[in-house]
Order: structure tokens, then C-alpha cells, then sequence
């Protein structure tokens, strides 16, 4: 018989047997070092770790995406620029109408046939499509990197076509022109060719207006594309060199004339003067495209590393739909012209414009996140 201590409680009973009382005796020592096992009130099984974040608000499930976009106040310089990109776009499209230039008694028009037409409206289109976009505020920085690559890019188209229209009778010399084979000998300047001029002067002013706004421009996401940005930088950039190298030769040329000596029999090979490459014209011109060919390295550099996302998508699809309107545009002369053939560096720059749209959707598809409440 034991006796309790002095002053202390006296414990009850406990009628249960002895493997009975064991057991209790262990669930209410897991219940003090883990809690009880079963749901609580707030429907939490203690001992499971929460689902609620360390800032306090919910954990969202697993299927939740795991980034958003944020959206603020979209400033009227952005606007200004979606505007100014939708007029050089109609600017394109009407100057596709009447005749472009007059080079030697023969005139020349941007859209011959069906095929020729919806190649000379891939730049137009999306400029259109694009600028009303940023016009409206949708997802600004997507238009302003487009803006911005855009206007590199046709500053250098600018100085080609004031070539063309202005000084290309100095140095007279072959061009191929919507398909037809033309010596610059004389020029006259039609309302295609002051149209187009237009286009590319607006589009300049919309990437001005664009680099203004970008700083001013509150769009961030959360990196989702981080991990894919050195990827995507080195394949525009391979892409970007070999665009490039294919500028520097006409996408079409005139095939080489096999003449046979009658009194011999003998057969010689006679080269003719073709088209003139991007880098072998004079003064302006070669200006011209030693900047577009620069800013096509450069932009390829740059245009993986903005932020955010679809910053990226933007810049991407300025160089993809300008090198695969060149390409295309080598393809429509080739078959237009009898006199000419299509060459390995034209099919190499559709080649490297549908690279560009393959990094472009890449971009696109990587890492897409719904959009947050505009701050």
C-alpha cells in the first residue's frame, strides 16, 4: 500500500486493465508532443503543414500558375507611339496602290498579283495589329519593344529608299523591283514610292516615342522566362549573323547565258549583270544597309534580355516578320520574272525569318502568365 505524499493530491483510479490503460497512457503522450490526429474546427489536421503563405494570405493550389503580370498606368507617349504605328501601317498599305517609281520609262508598282500582295501587307498588317494594341493599352511594353525594333530596323530601310527615289541615277545600275529587272537610269517618283517613305518616317517616330515611354511604363511579371533567356539570346543570335550573311547577296538572280560558237560548237558561259546586293550600292544605300544590317545583330542581342515576357515576344516579332518579308519578297521576284532565279541566299533568309518566328513563339509559350489587377 502506497501512501501519498504530504500536502499532494491524491490521484484517482483508473479502473481500466492493464493493456487498456497502456494504451491511453500513450495516445495522450502523442496528443502533447504532436497535437491531437484529427481535423480541427478550421478543418487544418494538425500536425500537416499549412497551407497558408508566411505573409499570411492563402497558398494557391498546385494548379495555380505560378506567376502574374503586373499592369499600370499606361502613359499617353505610349499611346502616342500605337498611334503612330497604326498610321505608318495604312501609310504602307495605300502606297501599295499607285505606281512606286518610274525607272526608265517603266512603271513600277509594289503589288503585282495576289502573292505579291500579301507579301508587301506582312509588315503593314502587323504594324496595324500591333500599334492598335499599345493604342488601346493592352500589355504596352509588348508594343513598345515592337516599336522600338522596328524603328532600328527601318532607319536603314528609310536611307535605302531615299536612295532609290533620289540619287540612284548617279551610279546607274540593275535592280529588281516587285519582281521586274530595271536599269536606274531614269527615275521619276510615283505616290507608292513618297507613301512608303511615309510609312517608314512614322515608324521611326513611333520608336522614338517608344524609348521615351519605356521608362515611364509600369509592366513586370515574375521571371517566369529567366531560365530560357540565354537559350533564346544565343539562337537569335546565330540567326541574326546568318540573316546577315544572306543580305549580303540578292535573294534573286539573273541566271547565267550559255552561248554556242556556231563555228566550233563551242559553249561559254556569259554572266549578266544582275541585281545589286544590300552592301554593293553607293552612298546612301550603303549606309542604309550597313545600319540594317547592325541593327539586326543588335536587336537579336537585346531583344531576349527585356523584360518582361512578352517585352521579349514583341522585339522578336519585329525581326521575324521584316527578315521573312525579305525572304518572301526574293521568292515573288523569282517567280514573277522569268529573267530571274531564286538564289541559296534567299532561301536562306525565309530560313532565318521562320527562325525568328520559331523564338518567337518559343517566347511566347514559355512561362505565360495570366494578368494582375492594373495599379
Amino acid at each position: 500500500m502506497t501512501i501519498p505524499a504530504e500536502g499532494g493530491p491524491v490521484p484517482a483510479r483508473d479502473a481500466r486493465s492493464g493493456p487498456a490503460r497502456d494504451r491511453a497512457a500513450s495516445r495522450k503522450d502523442r496528443e502533447r508532443t504532436t497535437g491531437p490526429s484529427g481535423p480541427d474546427r478550421t478543418g487544418r489536421v494538425p500536425g500537416r503543414p499549412s497551407r497558408r503563405s508566411p505573409t499570411g494570405g492563402a497558398r494557391p493550389p498546385d494548379s495555380a500558375p505560378a506567376d502574374t503580370l503586373v499592369l499600370g498606368a499606361v502613359p499617353a507617349l505610349a499611346r502616342v507611339a500605337g498611334a503612330l504605328l497604326v498610321l505608318a501601317g495604312l501609310a504602307s498599305i495605300v502606297g501599295l496602290i499607285p505606281t512606286y517609281l518610274v525607272i526608265g520609262g517603266t512603271e513600277v508598282s509594289l503589288a503585282t498579283g495576289f502573292g505579291g500582295a500579301l507579301v508587301a501587307l506582312l509588315v503593314p498588317v502587323t504594324h496595324l495589329v500591333v500599334g492598335g494594341t499599345l493604342a488601346r493599352g493592352a500589355v504596352p511594353k509588348f508594343g513598345l519593344a515592337y516599336a522600338g525594333v522596328a524603328a532600328a530596323l527601318a532607319v536603314g530601310e528609310l536611307l535605302i529608299e531615299l536612295y532609290r527615289g533620289s540619287s540612284s541615277t548617279t551610279r546607274p545600275g540593275v535592280e529588281v523591283l516587285a519582281g521586274q529587272r530595271v536599269l536606274t537610269s531614269t527615275i521619276e517618283v510615283g505616290a507608292g514610292w513618297v507613301l512608303g517613305v511615309v510609312s517608314l518616317g512614322l515608324s521611326v517616330l513611333a520608336g522614338l516615342c517608344a524609348a521615351i515611354a519605356w521608362g515611364r511604363t509600369v509592366m513586370e511579371d515574375g521571371g517566369t522566362l529567366d531560365p530560357a533567356r540565354s537559350a533564346l539570346a544565343g539562337g537569335a543570335v546565330l540567326v541574326g549573323v546568318a540573316t546577315v550573311l544572306c543580305l549580303s547577296l540578292p535573294a534573286a538572280d539573273v541566271a547565267a547565258r550559255i552561248v554556242t560558237d556556231p563555228s566550233t560548237g563551242l559553249e561559254t558561259v556569259v554572266t549578266q549583270e544582275g541585281p545589286q546586293a544590300l552592301l554593293e550600292r553607293p552612298g546612301l544605300a550603303l549606309l542604309g544597309g550597313l545600319l540594317l544590317a547592325g541593327a539586326i545583330v543588335l536587336c537579336s542581342v537585346v531583344a531576349p534580355s527585356l523584360r518582361p515576357r512578352l517585352a521579349t515576344v514583341g522585339a522578336l516579332l519585329a525581326l521575324a516578320v521584316t527578315v521573312l518579308d525579305a525572304g518572301l519578297t526574293g521568292v515573288r521576284d523569282a517567280v514573277t520574272s522569268p529573267e530571274l532565279q531564286w538564289t541559296v541566299p534567299g532561301a536562306g533568309l525565309v530560313v532565318a525569318g521562320l527562325a525568328y518566328v520559331l523564338l518567337t513563339a518559343l517566347a511566347w509559350r514559355l512561362g505565360r502568365t495570366p494578368v494582375a489587377n492594373r495599379r
